[in-house]
């Protein structure tokens, strides 16, 4: 063999092998990424104390809204609730708490986000549910909290759990039915609505959700971890579909808005660096059913309702009052 051609071969395995060891890394590296996205363990072997929570969402989250919640969640928790178990299509038991009101006027089943929980989401409007009458059913999201399952889904999974919650709160009772969530709640509830839900179902209240998994997979990859996320994205979809037999792209928010018909109230904040407002107003752009936004000035990721009450409160009771009562058009 001559020397030049010897060299080329030598300098080809030598490529080969570089270019498997960098697949190799990418596939760890992303595997693990994909653990704390979708596996109830997926955080155990990271440390509690390091900046993972802050590489994620792209921002530190503000001292004051960080008490308030906290202050928030200890009232929540001392509420009288009842605690409910149903299961959902693939026999996954889901566990949730209603808080009843006296004299009801509306039933309203809320969503809480990613690696979260509603007392930690919601428990900061609790009050404000409570004053204006509303029986709220406080779900624990598939793969978190007391509910089962490993695996979260983005919504993809839960979007079936929602419709389950709702088929259960539809039977017990005869009031109008709203969905509430926020940031994968939100994306959950919206997604859900193309579920052929029953016309009790009057509204959904969607709180900074997001456009799809992929979408904010690759928002978060880019902006807040600096990654490139061609070859990541790739590896991260496959990895999904073998754990929950669901890519990244195989649904999104904006499929659900073609057949979708309930009126929505999107929330927003301006200064969001994990679900970017962009996503919001390409919801509701999709979204051909009646719609309503609300968008905050300056609030990031779930902070819309500490950062101005008042008009989210206000923008909450009045599309109660618009839609309580809404008839759904016939035969569109």
């Amino acid at each position: 063999m001559k020397k030049t051609t010897k060299k080329l071969v030598i300098g080809a395995g030598i490529l080969g092998i570089g270019f498997s060891a960098i697949a190799s890394a990418s596939y760890i590296f992303t595997n693990l990424l994909v653990k704390v996205a979708l596996e109830r363990d997926g955080l155990k072997n990271i440390n509690p104390n390091s900046k993972t929570k802050k590489y994620i969402l792209g921002f530190e989250e503000d001292e004051n809204f960080i008490n308030n919640r906290k202050n928030s969640l200890s009232i929540f928790k001392s509420l009288e609730k009842e605690s409910v178990e149903i299961e959902s299509f693939d026999k996954t038991k889901l566990v949730g708490e209603f808080y009843h009101a006296a004299s009801p006027k509306r039933i309203i089943i809320a969503f809480h986000g990613w690696r979260s929980s509603c007392g930690e989401d919601f428990g900061i409007m609790a009050e404000f549910f409570n004053k204006n009458d509303c029986t709220v059913l406080y779900i624990q999201q598939r793969g978190q909290g007391e509910s089962g399952g490993n695996y979260m889904g983005f919504g993809l999974i839960e979007r079936y759990d929602c419709f389950e919650w709702v088929k259960y709160v539809n039977k017990k009772y005869n009031l109008p039915i709203y969905l509430a969530g926020i940031s994968m709640g939100a994306s959950t509830i919206l997604m859900s609505s193309s579920l052929g839900m029953p016309d009790s179902v009057k509204g959904i209240i969607a709180d900074c959700g997001f456009t799809s998994p992929h979408a904010i997979w690759k928002h978060v990859a880019n902006n807040n971890m600096k990654l490139a996320y061609g070859l990541f994205g790739k590896i991260a979809d496959d990895i999904c579909k073998k754990k929950i037999q669901m890519g990244t792209k195989d649904f999104s928010v904006s499929d659900a808005m073609k057949t979708n018909k309930i009126p929505i109230l999107f929330i927003h904040g301006t200064d969001d660096h994990f679900v970017p407002i962009s996503m919001t107003f390409e919801n509701y752009k999709s979204c051909n059913s009646p719609k309503k936004l609300l968008v905050i000035p300056g609030a990031d990721h779930g902070m819309s309702y500490f950062v101005s009450p008042a008009e989210y409160e206000k923008a909450v009771i009045d599309f109660w009052k618009e839609f309580d009562f809404y008839e759904f058009p016939q035969n569109e």
